[in-house]
């Protein structure tokens, strides 16, 4: 396990790359941290390695304090971005350099080699030099003499930014086959929403040096803690509606709408009571009406698009703009598309399914606003 405390890592007088930071990380869990460029992530990845030193705060690997350790004495794998593989040696020997450091026989070092390789199925390639590899190649060696020496901690910093789409998916298959058979505790930093929910146990993120919020991948999809999470997480993006809370607390009001409040967000509602709102709900827990339907949202059709697998359909409810994602229907396509290059082109939406209500000013969730 480990654990980060009151972690604070600052540069100069404006620039705070961690605010006072509090996490843990459970024993053989894989955990992603996730946010914008700048929000801390790396920052937080460096000093768990030992490769930058927090302002303040402590770090723990189980009972032990490693915050003044340096790397070497952490027993840490690490797997850069940069693949940082020496262009002199053999693959073989990138994958047994760690263990050479030690002062491993070369037949040990060599055994070891070879076993992980055969896990990373890269066995076959043991004897050519990095220019002689692909990228995913590469990735895999990086991986491969991370796990050699047997780490407490596996770390790895954006490792798939330099591969293509197609490549990123079976890479990061493999990344998580690999944690899942050693059982190694695993951080990964990414930018990358998809992967870090397609990879992690948990996910951090992370906004301005601080965590917004630390949840599983199910969680945060859909039960962000607030606006940024919720904006953050989701392709297409969560769907806000602006509407009001009434005077009891009991009832969102939009324009044309009312809902009742759901039990989980009635205590909210009385906390926020009279406060502006958005409701928040992805795009594919809404449907579409030809006619109005009581507490229906009326939209003003602008795009309809279909994607293949399903159709897109975007436009305006009240001042929001709404996209809603339906299961690919012909007839259905060439509705809407008629309805939107119409006179009046309006569709009415219904929520169907889970659904959260942020408070405007401040950007909770109400519900989990206790």
């Amino acid at each position: 396990m480990i654990r980060i405390e009151k972690l604070r890592k600052q540069y100069d007088p404006k620039t705070v790359a961690l605010d006072n930071m509090d996490l843990v990380f459970e024993d053989s869990t894989f955990v992603a941290l996730l946010g914008p460029s700048g929000c801390g992530k790396t920052t937080t990845l460096n000093c768990i390695a030992g490769l930058l030193e927090p302002t303040s705060g402590k770090i723990y690997f189980g009972d032990k304090d490693v915050t003044n350790l340096q790397p070497k004495d952490r027993n840490i794998g690490m797997v850069f971005q940069s693949y940082a593989l020496y262009p002199h040696l053999k693959v073989i020997d990138n994958i047994a350099f760690p263990l050479k450091q030690k002062g491993m026989s070369r037949a040990e070092r060599y055994a070891k080699a070879r076993k992980i390789a055969e896990m990373l199925q890269i066995e076959s390639l043991l004897e050519r030099k990095p220019s002689q590899l692909s990228g995913g190649q590469q990735q895999r060696v990086s991986m491969a003499r991370a796990l050699v020496k047997e780490p407490d901690v596996l770390l790895l910093d954006e490792p798939m930014s330099n591969l293509d789409a197609r490549l990123k998916i079976e890479i990061r298959d493999e990344i998580r086959r690999i944690q899942q058979e050693t059982g190694i505790t695993s951080i990964i930093v990414t930018h990358d929403q998809e992967e870090a929910m397609a990879i992690a146990d948990k996910i951090a993120i992370l906004d301005n040096g601080r965590i917004q919020q630390y949840d599983t991948p199910e969680r945060l999809y859909h039960y962000p803690a607030n606006l940024f999470v919720a904006k953050f997480m989701g392709n297409p993006p969560m769907n806000f509606v602006d509407a009001r809370l009434d005077a009891a607390g009991a009832h969102v009001c939009g324009d044309g709408f009312q809902l009742a409040l759901e039990e989980k967000d009635r205590a909210g509602g009385r906390k926020f009571a009279g406060r502006d709102v958005k409701i928040g709900v992805r795009s594919h827990l809404m449907a579409v009406e030809t006619e109005e339907r009581p507490q229906s949202m009326r939209m003003k059709l602008q795009i309809v698009e279909n994607l293949g697998k399903e159709l897109l359909i975007s436009g305006m409810v009240g001042n929001s703009f709404v996209r809603v994602t339906l299961p690919e229907d012909h007839d259905q396509f060439v509705t809407y598309k008629r309805l939107a290059a119409g006179g009046s082109p309006y569709v009415w939406l219904q929520i169907t399914g889970i659904y959260n209500i942020f408070e405007a000013e401040s950007g909770v969730n109400i519900g989990l606003e206790q």
